[in-house]
């Protein structure tokens, strides 16, 4: 599996978070091109879990969306 490229062209990051046996696993955020934060929360083994927060680009909570 080929892992997307971390950064955006202008040197941003478009995500942050770590790999297990090849999948996403621990907490992640997702950002916009501009750097500011998109999305954020955990995975298991490329599975989403918990609590997902997704944020406008001035950081404000715009939805939180719940993973059982």
């Amino acid at each position: 599996m080929d892992k997307v490229n971390p950064f955006y062209d202008n040197g941003k990051p478009r995500f942050k978070g770590s790999y297990r046996k090849g999948q996403m696993h621990g907490f992640w955020e997702f950002y916009r091109k501009d750097g500011s934060l998109m999305r954020s929360g955990t995975f298991n083994d490329g599975i989403q879990i918990g609590s997902w927060k997704t944020f406008d680009r001035n950081g404000n909570l715009v939805k939180e969306t719940n993973f059982d």
